[in-house]
């Protein structure tokens, strides 16, 4: 995950997370359609694909990353905004320092809550 939003540097990087029992099992990196560093659309047609293979096994939707290029690790506005899916983790990936950083967040209308993840390779 982090590798992929890396090799997407200076743009932002979005991509799913499925899984079972809370852990996540598989990256789907996704394409950015915005191309932009500080936004992120993927493309409807391969979300379509990637949630029929998803259905076809048995790991559900677990989370939705992205990162943020030169921001920190925290849901922006738009994040908030544009965020449908409240019963999944919305991980994010800051390169504002020199090390990037992960976070998880439970965003609910509104309400953002922070979660606790544990990343393994």
């Amino acid at each position: 995950m982090i590798n992929h939003c890396e090799k997407e540097l200076p743009y932002e990087a979005c991509g799913l997370l499925t899984g079972k029992n809370g852990i996540a099992k598989t990256i789907w990196r996704m394409k950015n359609i915005d191309q932009s560093p500080v936004s992120f659309s993927m493309d409807l047609e391969q979300i379509r694909r990637v949630f029929e293979i998803i259905a076809k096994t048995d790991e559900s939707l677990l989370g939705i990353y992205h990162s943020h290029p030169t921001d920190k690790a925290y849901p922006s506005a738009e994040d908030i905004a544009y965020s449908n899916y409240p019963n999944v983790g919305h991980l994010i990936i800051s390169f504002s320092s020199k090390t990037p950083v992960v976070k998880c967040f439970q965003i609910n209308g509104k309400k953002v809550i922070q979660l606790n993840i544990e990343l393994v390779d």
